[in-house]
C-alpha cells in the first residue's frame, strides 16, 4: 500500500468508526444489550486507534523509503476491517463462525505495530 493510499484508507476507516460510535451512541443503545454496547465500543476504539495509527504510517511512508511500510499499512488495515468489522457481523446477527475472523484481525494489528517497532529501529532518522 503505497503512502497516500494508507492515508486515505485510515481517513475512511476514522469516518467509518465515527458513524458507528455515533449510532451506536444514539440509535443502538435501546437496541443492544449492555455487553453488545461495550462489544461495539471496543471495535470502534481499536477502528478509530488503529485507522489513525495507519494515517500515519502513511505519512512516515511519504518521507522514509522502507519496503516494509507498505506491508505494514497493509496488515493494519485488513487487521481493522477483521477485528472491528468481525464485531460488527456478529452484533448484525451473523453466523458465530465469521466471529473467528475478530482474532485473526487482532493478531494481525499486534503484528503490523510490532514489526512497526521492528523497522524503527532500522530507520535512521525520523524527521
Amino acid at each position: 500500500m503505497n503512502a497516500r493510499r494508507a492515508m486515505l484508507v485510515g481517513t475512511l476507516l476514522i469516518v467509518v468508526g465515527i458513524v458507528i460510535g455515533a449510532l451506536g451512541s444514539h440509535a443502538l443503545q435501546a437496541v443492544l444489550s449492555a455487553a453488545q454496547l461495550h462489544a461495539l465500543d471496543t471495535a470502534v476504539h481499536y477502528q478509530l486507534f488503529n485507522a489513525l495509527g495507519l494515517f500515519a504510517i502513511g505519512l512516515l511512508a511519504q518521507s522514509r523509503a522502507d519496503a516494509w511500510l507498505p506491508r505494514i499499512a497493509w496488515m493494519l488495515a485488513i487487521g481493522v476491517v477483521c477485528f472491528s468489522g468481525g464485531i460488527y457481523v456478529m452484533l448484525a446477527g451473523a453466523p458465530p463462525p465469521l466471529g473467528f475472523i475478530t482474532p485473526v484481525g487482532g493478531v494481525l494489528m499486534i503484528l503490523a505495530w510490532a514489526t512497526l517497532a521492528w523497522r524503527l529501529t532500522k530507520i535512521s532518522t525520523i524527521a
